[in-house]
């Protein structure tokens, strides 16, 4: 099995590291050079890796399960431990939030969470707009710029995809994670996400036992991290909690 992995920002110095967790048409290359930006601001070293089936990572089988995000939350205290990482800040968008509230949920040892665009539940607004994503993969330039990010694009997306659209998965829910998770958190959604509601942002703050934060982004869709000034405000809360 290959996963692609890079670090970015500082160099390791045995303090607080950052695991960014991408989306689920992610990867390493699809993070652009946000990672790297947090990462120097916040002042600690960032792993950032592209799971099975996304970027040049091996590939898997279709059709994924419909646990395949609790698959990897399990999967994700071994690959840490393989790279010496002990109680990171988990950074996660949208699919990678997700795993990163089922991982903590479950136990993982963490300093703090950042949850971009996350669900811990299923809305029709997301399945409406994943429905969307398919006719637009089938019918415009969407699975070219995908390519430039997965060896195996179609893979990518239908794993992803059909996940989502499987009737089953309307019974997917999170929420009973939130309970079990004492770190703090900052949780980043964009006012104008095309995939998910305030609701999502809303039961994580009133169910997380841990402090949570929100950052809000007006006018931002399913990737508020790209808007000017939200990764330095990612960075401060970082920065506040290695203080802490």
């Amino acid at each position: 099995m290959t996963i692609e992995s890079v670090w970015v920002g500082p160099p390791r110095s045995g303090g607080t590291e950052l695991v960014f967790l991408h989306e689920g048409l992610g990867s390493v290359s699809a993070w652009r050079d946000v990672p790297a930006q947090i990462a120097d601001a916040a002042g600690c070293a960032a792993f950032v890796y592209s799971r099975e089936g996304y970027g040049t990572s091996s590939p898997v089988a279709l059709p994924r399960p419909l646990t395949y995000m609790h698959d990897e939350a399990a999967a994700l205290p071994a690959l840490l431990a393989a790279h010496g990482i002990t109680r990171p800040i988990l950074v996660g968008h949208s699919d990678g939030a997700s795993i990163a509230i089922i991982a903590a949920g479950s136990g993982l040892a963490v300093q703090a969470l950042v949850l971009i665009a996350p669900h811990v539940f299923v809305e029709n607004i997301s399945v409406e707009s994943i429905a969307k994503a398919a006719d637009a993969y089938r019918t415009t330039d969407l699975r070219e710029k995908l390519a430039r990010h997965h060896a195996d694009v179609d893979g990518a997306f239908w794993g992803w995809n059909r996940a989502w659209l499987d009737p089953g998965f309307r019974a997917w829910n999170l929420e009973a994670f939130l309970p079990r998770i004492s770190a703090p958190a900052l949780v980043v959604q964009g006012a104008a996400d095309e995939y998910g509601t305030l609701a999502q942002v809303d039961a994580i703050a009133r169910q997380l036992a841990g402090t949570c934060e929100q950052l809000i982004v007006p006018g931002a869709g399913h990737a508020p991290h790209r808007t000017a000034g939200v990764p330095a405000q990612i960075a401060a809360f970082i920065r506040r909690q290695v203080a802490a």
